[in-house]
């Protein structure tokens, strides 16, 4: 029996998950690791655990299949993107921590960038905002506050890579430093029309481009695995950043069709087809893929806190023993009772951009119970992206008859209907959650004739619900001027310059 390994190293946990030839789930296994917050804003992870966990899921997966590495076709790779480390060449030990793409302290350096007119550049060639949630004024800070990192980097002695290439790299015991179109796309250092790493703005966030991984496409055989890793090599022939990953695992593979997942973050992705569409209400313009000569493009609005919310309200507030315990707490009242939470713990992702937002819950009356903010907290995730979903219809010029979801919050049935009356539109759950890693495995399987072709793998979508609309869009608009004015008050409540 052959089968296809994806890995799926997430923000908060480390996953494998082996799928047969029909896309079916043959086993999974996960690890969570440590969140680092040494500052306020600031989110780091430590590679060396990420690299640890990440095999030991892989093996523990392939036990749990009864497996050996000669029954594996390929490996395919999907990862949280924008998460920034840099490694000793040499050495293959990396220099610090990884700063997550959650992280918001080079927030000050955007703003610099800002005030010199340099957004209109970076927006034209990268199709990113100049926002610290992405790669590139990352690398920046730890070149310039790590005091041995700039002269080695300038030495060849450093490599940089999102989590991607770290992972290749491991695997592979040093002998590839790759990175595919998807995740190159998200640094601010990436020429997304002339694909290529871009000498003006290398130069403008002084970087050399000896630190840069080589740029591939999403579906090819960059290198096997070391032989001794898992006990065999084994073609490693599919990279996507995770939300590009869980879109082509949707099959949102023509132009018009749209995925939302729900995972720590929310992710709303619309393929565009050939077309670059550069978006004119602060969304984002992305590479969804390239699969041999053929490159397609997506509108993205990025949310930073969804299902992290819901941590929260374990972690934080004590509220629920755990994350599946959210909807029947939820459940408990009719509605929100007034009240509204706006979870910009890390700022505000799409299309808002505001990095100095900070969370808040309005409305709150001696009548309000913590079911009243557990829904709340539910309620927010749609609302957000609501919000990312109104800009992207106006960009794209479109309007949307259905939005597939995907990620561990979809499974909650009370926040899919409530996305589905917000937006007035179906909203499509479909058998296979595990999208992104399904994504992954199919990159993969193309590239090694383990599946002959996108049309072969088409058919095997397949809708476990499809929620609609309860409600008149009346009644949503006076849910929403409560969401627009508990947003407002959220907006800016940081001073710039302030930790």
């Amino acid at each position: 029996m052959k089968v296809i390994l994806a890995l799926d190293q997430g923000t908060t946990s480390s996953r494998a998950i082996i799928f047969d030839r029909q896309g079916t789930i043959r086993a999974i296994a996960q690890k969570e690791f440590q969140q680092i917050f040494p500052k306020p804003g600031w989110v780091e992870h430590d590679p060396s655990e990420i690299w640890v966990s990440q095999v030991s899921v892989a093996a523990e997966a392939m036990t749990r299949a009864n497996i050996s590495a000669k029954n594996i076709a390929a490996i395919g790779i999907t990862n949280q993107r924008e998460t920034t480390l840099v490694w000793n060449r040499k050495t293959g030990e990396p220099i610090g921590n990884a700063i997550v793409w959650q992280d918001r302290r080079t927030a000050p350096i955007c703003d610099r960038l800002k005030s010199e007119g340099l957004e209109p550049i970076f927006r034209k060639k990268t199709g990113l905002l100049l926002d610290s949630y992405f790669s590139g004024t990352k690398l920046h800070w730890i070149l310039k506050e790590n005091p041995d990192a700039k002269k080695l980097a300038e030495q060849d002695k450093l490599a940089f890579g999102t989590i991607d290439s770290w992972l290749l790299y491991k695997m592979t015991n040093g002998k590839s430093h790759i990175t595919d179109v998807t995740n190159a796309s998200r640094t601010l250092l990436y020429n997304i029309h002339r694909q290529e790493w871009d000498q003006e703005l290398l130069e403008i966030l002084g970087i050399p481009e000896s630190l840069l991984p080589e740029v591939r496409s999403s579906s090819e055989v960059y290198a096997e695995t070391s032989s001794d890793l898992l006990s065999g090599a084994v073609p490693i022939a599919g990279i996507a950043g995770d939300q590009q990953a869980a879109l082509f695992g949707q099959q949102c593979t023509s132009p018009g069709l749209a995925k939302n997942t729900y995972g720590t973050g929310c992710f709303l992705l619309l393929n565009t087809g050939e077309e670059a569409i550069l978006s004119q209400n602060n969304l984002v313009t992305t590479i969804a893929w390239q699969i041999g000569n053929k490159t397609e493009y997506a509108l993205e609005g990025s949310i930073f806190i969804a299902g992290a919310v819901i941590q929260w309200l374990r972690d934080g507030l004590g509220l629920i023993r755990s994350a599946s315990d959210v909807e029947a707490l939820a459940s408990s009242v009719k509605d929100n009772g007034g009240v509204y939470l706006v979870p910009a713990f890390a700022g505000l992702g799409a299309p808002h951009w505001d990095p100095y937002a900070r969370g808040i819950i309005a409305g709150l009356t001696r009548g309000s119970t913590a079911a009243h903010i557990a829904r709340a907290a539910l309620e927010s995730i749609a609302y957000q992206v609501q919000d990312v979903l109104i800009a992207m219809q106006t960009d794209a010029n479109t309007t949307l008859t259905q939005l597939r979801v995907d990620g561990g919050a979809a499974v909650n049935d009370l926040l899919i209907q409530f996305q589905s009356d917000l937006l007035q539109n179906p909203v499509v759950r479909p058998k296979t959650l595990e999208t992104t890693a399904l994504g992954a495995a199919y990159l993969a399987g193309l590239a090694t004739g383990f599946w002959k072709d996108q049309d072969d793998i088409k058919s095997q979508w397949q809708v476990d619900q499809e929620f609609t609309p309860h409600v008149s869009p009346e009644q949503v608009q006076t849910w929403r001027k409560g969401w627009e004015r508990a947003l407002q008050r959220a907006q800016k409540w940081q001073e710039e310059g302030e930790d």
